[in-house]
């Protein structure tokens, strides 16, 4: 199988797997504070990324210069994850993947701020023909929304979130100092691990964990292990052997990933209307994966 075949099939996972995050998510979300959810998901992520870095890299010391880097990046993380967390709550999981799928766009703004990165003109009409199927999601079909740009309260949640994410994408390379991958990304869940506790710890020592559901553990386990280290390991293999712009096309993929599950969880699809924004997302992955 050639690199850039494997590349593909890669981040086919990945977008399956990121996309588990949000019906599992909304299930779990009024079961548990978001903050509580996250610090032991975090946690557990942490223990995963920093052993897989010692068994592979290790933790060299100049890693832990500037901590200060980790702490800016870990704050823009967990803010996403929590607002994640919190819009799951009243959003829909296909609305909320639809909200997720604005992140391209918003990363390319940051990175032309950040990095100076430009967008060639198919690359901008693509995220533009993406976020308009969005959008036609979020807004679920109904012009009249629309027009008064009236959006559910957890899609307007989640989108600061989506804010928060594309902030954190090119802040990543900015700080990078040449550690490896898998050693940043270690130092920076260690920072939000922390922080998130530091948060949270109220509402941890609050929630009786012994009597919680246990759709928020499968959430929680399944959030840190498979949509948080394993989707970590798909994307750095991935951008080795892909164009970041194909890395990226990956995200449209999630919210029609989003109905698969919903209908393998025994949840209704959709209506109509609302599958013709998927359809506009589809053809903006189409228009990145093109030579």
């Amino acid at each position: 199988m050639s690199g850039a075949r494997a590349g593909h099939l890669a981040m086919l996972l990945f977008s399956l797997l990121v996309a588990g995050s949000f019906p599992l998510g909304a299930m779990a979300a009024n079961e548990i504070t978001p903050a509580a959810l996250n610090a032991v998901r975090f946690w557990i992520a942490t223990g995963i990324i920093g052993t897989a870095a010692l068994a592979t890299t290790g933790l060299p010391r100049s890693a832990a210069a500037a901590p200060w880097r980790y702490i800016l990046l870990a704050g823009f993380f967990i803010t996403y994850f929590v607002l994640m967390f919190t819009g799951l709550k009243t959003a829909a999981p296909v609305s909320a993947a639809a909200v997720f799928t604005l992140t391209p766009i918003l990363t390319a703004g940051f990175g032309y701020l950040l990095l100076g990165q430009v967008l060639t003109g198919r690359i901008a009409l693509a995220l533009i023909i993406g976020g308009l199927g969005a959008l036609w999601v979020i807004f679920r079909a109904d012009f009249q929304a629309i027009l008064r740009f009236q959006v559910g309260p957890g899609e307007a949640i989640y989108f600061w979130g989506c804010v928060s994410h594309a902030v954190y994408t090119p802040l990543v390379r900015k700080l990078n100092r040449g550690e490896p991958a898998i050693v940043f990304t270690f130092g920076m869940l260690l920072a939000g691990s922390v922080m998130l506790t530091a948060w949270a710890w109220g509402d941890l020592m609050a929630t009786d964990w012994a009597a919680l559901p246990w759709i928020v553990w499968i959430t929680i386990l399944y959030t840190a292990v498979f949509a948080s280290a394993v989707t970590f390991t798909l994307l750095q293999f991935s951008t080795l052997r892909l164009p970041s712009s194909k890395v990226m096309a990956y995200t449209y993929l999630v919210p029609s990933w989003v109905i698969v599950w919903e209908l393998a969880l025994g949840r209704t699809a959709p209506p109509v209307m609302i599958l013709a924004g998927l359809v506009l997302t589809v053809v903006a992955l189409v228009m990145l994966l093109r030579e």
